[in-house]
């Protein structure tokens, strides 16, 4: 899977032999791909796009054809595992907030006072 649709599956290489860092104009056309991808999930409530692959291609063919087109394998990959850590991430600290928002309720209770 190649940077660009019309590139030829590999970004082109560097005198040196490593890889050409993609430019601003790529970066965004993947993350606006991205994007568009995880809006199509979210209306899917498809959260886990690596482990529900067979869904997601279903349901959103289209966006997951260009978010792989416009970014390369090792970003896409990235970016659905990022998803997924984000929202455990974000469950951990609102359960955590919710568990010390009834702790302190209870100690306001006891008469205790924060000052």
């Amino acid at each position: 899977m190649g940077w660009l649709p019309w590139s030829s599956g590999e970004p082109d290489k560097a005198s040196d032999g490593g890889r050409i860092a993609p430019d601003r104009t790529s970066r965004k056309r993947c993350w606006e791909g991205r994007d568009l991808f995880f809006a199509c999930l979210d209306r899917n409530d498809i959260l886990d796009a690596i482990k529900d692959d067979k869904e997601a291609r279903r349901k959103c063919a289209k966006e997951v054809e260009e978010f792989e087109a416009a970014c390369s394998s090792t970003w896409v990959k990235y970016f659905k595992e990022k998803r997924v850590m984000e929202y455990n991430r974000d469950q951990t600290i609102a359960r955590i907030q919710k568990e010390d928002a009834a702790t302190v309720k209870e100690l306001k209770t006891q008469g205790w006072n924060s000052k």
